[in-house]
C-alpha cells in the first residue's frame, strides 16, 4: 500500500474517471461536467473514459482491480447497489472491493405512458392497469435499467404483472411510447421533463421522488397519489480500489465536493431537473451506508421479482 509520505505527493499525473456507460448517457454527462472542477481543485487533468459493456458491470471490475493510488476512479449510478442480485457470477463485491468517496447526485424519475393511453389520472392508471394487466405494456431500457427497476417496483407495490418489453437504451423505449407501441414508461427526468413539458407526445402520471420536482411543480408524487414509501432516482456515487490511502481518498473528496459547489455544475445539473447532493451525504461513510442500505432493498425487490441478467 503507497505510504502517507507517498500520498502527500498525489496526484502527479493526470486521473482517470471511470464511467461504465456511453458517451453522451446521463451518466457521461454528469462525468464530465464534474471532471473539469475536480481537476481544478487537484491541480491534474481528470481525463474520462467510458468503458462499456456486461450492464455496466466491466468498469468497476476494472476499477476493483486497479492499482490503489487513487489515479483511476470510478463513477456508477444505482447499478452498484443492483448488480449483486442481478448478476450470479459479479467479478467484484460493492461493498468490499472499494473505497469510497462520496455522493454525487440524485436523478429523479417520472411514469409516463402513451398520449392515447386510455387512463388520465393516477387513480384511473391504476384502475386500468388492475383490471387489464394481462394487456399492458411497460418498456424499459434493458436488464439491471433503473427504468427496468423503476417497473419492478412499480408493479410490486400495486400487485400487478404487466408484459415488460426490453429495449436498447431509454431513447429507443421513449421513441415507441411516443409513437404508440408500448403504454407505460418510468424514466429519468434527464429524459422525459422536455417531453412532460411539450405536453403533445406523452401523458405524466407522478414523480418517483418523495418530494416534488422544482421543474415539475404541478406533478404530484407518486408517494402522495398513494403509493407510501414509493422513492425511486437514479443516485450516484464515486469509488476507488480497495487499499487507496485515506490521504488520497481524502484529496479525492475534497476535488469532489469543490465541484458540487461549481457554479457551472449547478447550473447543468438544475436544467437536467437533477439534484447535487448536500455536504452530509458527498462523504465516504455517507455513500457506504447508502450502498448498504440500496444493496438490501433492491436484492428483496429484484428476487421478488425473479429476475436476472444471465
Amino acid at each position: 500500500m503507497m505510504t502517507s509520505a507517498h500520498a502527500a505527493g498525489f496526484p502527479d499525473k493526470p486521473i482517470i474517471l471511470v464511467v461504465p456507460y456511453t458517451a453522451g448517457g446521463p451518466t457521461d454527462v454528469v462525468a464530465r461536467l464534474l471532471a473539469v472542477p475536480m481537476g481544478a481543485s487537484l491541480g491534474q487533468s481528470v481525463l474520462v473514459e467510458n468503458t462499456v459493456g456486461a450492464g455496466g458491470t466491466i468498469a468497476p471490475a476494472r476499477v476493483a482491480r486497479s492499482k490503489p493510488d487513487g489515479y483511476t476512479v470510478l463513477i456508477h449510478h444505482m447499478g452498484m447497489a443492483t448488480a449483486p442480485a442481478l448478476y450470479k457470477k459479479l467479478p467484484y463485491d460493492p461493498l468490499k472491493d472499494f473505497e469510497y468517496i462520496g455522493q454525487v447526485l440524485d436523478v429523479p424519475m417520472t411514469l409516463l405512458s402513451r398520449k392515447e393511453f386510455p387512463a388520465n389520472t393516477f387513480p384511473e392508471l391504476l384502475d386500468y392497469v388492475k383490471k387489464h394487466q394481462d394487456k399492458v405494456s411497460m418498456a424499459h431500457a434493458g436488464i439491471g435499467a433503473v427504468s427496468q427497476l423503476c417497473s419492478m417496483l412499480f408493479m410490486n407495490q400495486i400487485g400487478v404483472t404487466l408484459t415488460t418489453v426490453p429495449y436498447k437504451g431509454a431513447g429507443p423505449a421513449m421513441n415507441d411510447l411516443m409513437g404508440g407501441q408500448v403504454d407505460l414508461l418510468c424514466d429519468q427526468t434527464t429524459q422525459t421533463v422536455p417531453v412532460i413539458q411539450d405536453g403533445k407526445r406523452a401523458k405524466v402520471f407522478g414523480v418517483t421522488t418523495p418530494k416534488r420536482l422544482s421543474s415539475l411543480p404541478n406533478i404530484p408524487t407518486l408517494d402522495e397519489q398513494g403509493l407510501k414509501g414509493f422513492d425511486v432516482k437514479v443516485w450516484h456515487g464515486m469509488y476507488a480500489a480497495k487499499g487507496t490511502p485515506k490521504d488520497v481518498i481524502d484529496k479525492l473528496n475534497k476535488a469532489l465536493n469543490a465541484a458540487l459547489v461549481d457554479e457551472n455544475v449547478k447550473k447543468r445539473i438544475a436544467e437536467l431537473s437533477s439534484d447535487l447532493v448536500s455536504a452530509d451525504k458527498a462523504t465516504p461513510e455517507s455513500l457506504h451506508r447508502h450502498l448498504e442500505a440500496e444493496v438490501a432493498r433492491w436484492g428483496k425487490v429484484i428476487r421478488a421479482a425473479g429476475v436476472s441478467a444471465e
